[in-house]
């Protein structure tokens, strides 16, 4: 039987001081509100070293601390829980209370450089504005949506960049409607499809196969939610950056986020804390390219696939087998290991598909064993694609310098509608600006200069489980046809050339259907949940 009853009882005084900070008194599961993040941090820090019930904690030693009666806490109730915080961090350390606080934020016309630097870190949520379904032809104060980094608008080509930029915008504002109705003629709207829906695929459409005309400083909207640990370590790192842009947003972050849990993040630009800690990062970068470079002199890039597989474990099938049958045995490790040794192909083939069990649609996620095995891929995708691909965080992830030198995509339709000629002007004149960017001692800030459609290089590393969780994501019919090709592939290669068949067919919704209309089919699905919904009343 499901507990029902807490093991405090309150006067009817307590409940009443308990009530604005928490959602009952009654009960042993309840939620905190209305509490400041450093004070819900510090409750739950001494909580974990003492015999009292949470609310009974908060009433013996924490409600002095914040405002009585059914009022909201205001900013008045700051100093108190920062002392508190303090007293708390003192005591038990600073990492562990630092995760139990967080915060919301939001970060506005930052390039596309800027938002992968904010989506580097595994634990955060972070929304972005998508260049799939939102075109880029608003132009607000009459300039295109594209950030200038204070390293260009500082030199003699500023001029060059604003005019550069400004034409791929002017290329790929004019091309939406043209895209659209060579559409419309290509696939007719079919009887079953209403007006909107079809408007909505047209318009994907276009959009994405015009997306890599955008160059990597347009501007987009980010929403970050995360701990203050997490905060910390983001800001960190940006203040060790080497462009402007970056480093400049770590204050404004900074000084917004103390206004919501300024405890958390006290040592940041401590001199001799996180001064200290953001100049290790900058040195040690510095250090490193300074080397790479003497280690790589005079090694030219040779040719590869799309997508390679680095790496991989000859066993790992095996192993994921093992995994399998550890929770359900009482026998260890290694002899689980030589028992699916001595299994056929066939049997540990039925075994993992009895273990995937009978999944309805990709969110059902089989267990851990799939962690028992992992792939690197080296991947070379446009930067639209990999813009995608970059958010998934649990895997390892990291990328080179975005430059032209990897060349570019064109998508088809761009020939068969008549595009292509400003489409390769937009990706000349991109290219031929990042190397004067760059031959200007402005290495950093040349990538702001190249457009989506070019590629560049980056790994993806990860386990089975992960691996099934991107795979099947990202190869689903709405998905962008560049990365879907690149997960497709993935897929391939890892039935193929690491021979773990097994592993790939339980990666059973990996879509490797060939689709026109990729948002045809989840625009159609959203059209039916919403005249399924019920009226709202009057």
């Amino acid at each position: 039987m499901m507990p029902t009853e807490t093991q405090d009882t309150f006067t009817e005084d307590e409940a009443t001081a308990l009530a604005p900070y928490f959602t009952n008194t009654d009960r042993p599961v309840f939620a905190l509100t209305n509490l400041p993040e450093t004070v819900k941090g510090a409750m739950f820090a001494r909580y974990s070293r003492s015999a009292k019930s949470l609310r009974r904690l908060f009433l013996d030693e924490f409600s002095g601390d914040v405002p009585t009666g059914a009022a909201v806490p205001q900013a008045a109730a700051t100093e108190r829980a920062d002392k508190l915080y303090a007293r708390v961090l003192n005591e038990y350390g600073d990492d562990s209370v630092a995760q139990l606080g967080s915060a919301h934020i939001a970060c506005e016309g930052v390039s596309n450089i800027l938002t992968k630097v904010l989506e580097w870190g595994r634990l955060m949520a972070y929304l972005e504005q998508s260049t799939r379904y939102v075109p880029y032809t608003a132009r607000p104060h009459g300039r295109w949506k594209y950030h200038v980094p204070a390293e260009v608008a500082a030199s003699p080509l500023a001029g060059e960049f604003r005019g550069t930029l400004d034409r791929a915008f002017d290329v790929y504002a004019r091309w939406i409607p043209a895209l659209e109705e060579h559409f419309r003629r290509r696939y007719p709207k079919s009887a079953e499809d209403s007006d909107g829906v079809y408007r909505s695929v047209i318009r994907a459409k276009a959009l994405d196969t015009l997306r890599g005309l955008l160059p990597a400083a347009t501007t987009s909207n980010v929403g970050l939610f995360g701990t203050g640990q997490a905060y910390e370590a983001l800001l960190l790192r940006m203040f060790a950056h080497p462009l402007e842009e970056v480093r400049g947003h770590a204050s404004l972050m900074l000084t917004e986020l103390r206004k919501v849990i300024p405890a958390f993040l006290a040592r940041v630009d401590q001199p001799q804390r996180g001064g200290r800690w953001s100049q290790y990062f900058a040195d040690t970068a510095a250090a490193v390219q300074a080397r790479v470079s003497q280690v790589v002199a005079g090694a030219t890039i040779e040719d590869r696939e799309e997508v390679t597989l680095t790496e991989f474990d000859p066993d790992g099938e095996v192993k994921v087998v093992a995994a399998a049958l550890y929770a359900h045995s009482s026998l260890p490790d290694d002899q689980l290991l030589a028992i699916a040794r001595r299994l056929s192909p066939a049997e540990r083939r039925e075994l993992l598909l009895t273990y995937n069990g009978d999944r309805a649609n990709r969110r059902h996620k089989p267990g851990r064993a799939f962690e028992r095995t992992h792939y690197r891929f080296d991947v070379v995708a446009d930067y639209g694609a990999f813009r995608d691909l970059q958010r998934h965080r649990l895997l390892t992830l990291e990328w080179q310098p975005l430059t032209p030198q990897h060349g570019y995509v064109e998508p088809a339709a761009l020939e068969e509608a008549g595009a292509l000629p400003e489409w390769r002007e937009v990706m000349h004149r991109s290219a031929d600006l990042h190397a004067r960017l760059a031959a200007a001692g402005l290495r950093d800030a040349a990538s702001y200069a190249v457009v989506m459609a070019y590629r560049v290089r980056f790994y993806m590393d990860m386990n089975a489980r992960e691996a099934m969780h991107v795979i099947e994501l990202r190869t689903a019919p709405q998905g962008h046809p560049s990365y879907r090709r690149v997960c497709q592939a993935m897929h391939r290669l890892i039935a193929e050339q690491a021979g773990h068949r097994a592993i790939a067919d339980a990666m059973q919704f990996a879509d490797h259907s060939s689709v026109e209309l990729e948002r045809l089919q989840s625009e159609r699905a959203l059209e039916k949940k919403r005249q399924s919904k019920p009226e709202p009343r009057a």
